[in-house]
C-alpha cells in the first residue's frame, strides 16, 4: 500500500522522537492528520518552543532573559541544586519540595565518550558560588554520575562549600524481594532513624 507522502515524511519525523518507534509514529502521524486542531495546536507550540533558550545563569530552558527559578525572588538562594539535564531539574520541581536554586550540567563526566569537566557547564557553576552555603549533588546513581558528584565534591571542599548527595535506595511502594543487590546495599548504608 502507497502513502501520501507527506504523511511518510510526517511519520519519519516522529519516529526520530525518542521513545517512538515506527508504529507508534504512524499512529500518531495518522491521528494528527485526522484531528487538525490538535495538529494546528502542535504546529503553533513546535513553533513558540523555538524562542526557548538555555538560562545563562543555570542552563535551564528561559523564553525570557533567565528563566522563572532564577527569576522568582522567594527562592533560596543559599542553595543550589546540582544536575545534570533539564528533565532531571523538572524531576525535582515536580516534587515541590526543594525551593533553592539549580545548575545544569548538561551532562556527566565520561571519559570514554571524551566528556571531561571542560565539557560540562562547570565554570558557571563557580561563578555562582558567592553566598551558596550548600550544593546539593543530584547526578543519577550512574558511574558517570557518581564521578560526576565525587569531582564536584572534591571541588567544592577546597572552595571551602559544603556539598551533599540526594540519598537514595528502595523506591516507596517497591518490594524488597524485587530489589538489586546494590539498591539494597545502598538502602541499608543510607539508612536513618525512624520516627
Amino acid at each position: 500500500m502507497r502513502y501520501p507522502h507527506t504523511l511518510l515524511r510526517l511519520v519519519r519525523a516522529l519516529a526520530t522522537l525518542p521513545g517512538i518507534g515506527p508504529k507508534s509514529a504512524q499512529k500518531l502521524g495518522l491521528f494528527l492528520v485526522q484531528n487538525p486542531q490538535v495538529l494546528a495546536e502542535l504546529r503553533h507550540s513546535l513553533e513558540a518552543a523555538q524562542a526557548l533558550h538555555p538560562c545563562p545563569r543555570c542552563g535551564n530552558l528561559a523564553e525570557a532573559e533567565v528563566c522563572p527559578i532564577c527569576a522568582d525572588d522567594e527562592r533560596d538562594t543559599s542553595l543550589i541544586c546540582v544536575v545534570e539535564s533539564v528533565s532531571d531539574l523538572m524531576a525535582i520541581e515536580r516534587s515541590g519540595e526543594y525551593h533553592g536554586l539549580y545548575h545544569v550540567l548538561g551532562g556527566a563526566l565520561n571519559p570514554l565518550e571524551g566528556i571531561g569537566p571542560e565539557e560540562l557547564n562547570l565554570e558557571g557553576l563557580w561563578a555562582r558560588l558567592e553566598g551558596v552555603q550548600e550544593v546539593i549533588l543530584a547526578t543519577s546513581m550512574t558511574v558517570e554520575g557518581e564521578a560526576t558528584a565525587s569531582y564536584l565534591a572534591e571541588c567544592l571542599r577546597q572552595r571551602q562549600i559544603r556539598s551533599t548527595r540526594l540519598a537514595y535506595g528502595l523506591p516507596v511502594g517497591g518490594s524488597l524481594e524485587y530489589a538489586d543487590e546494590v539498591t539494597l546495599a545502598r538502602a541499608l548504608e543510607n539508612r536513618r532513624g525512624y520516627p
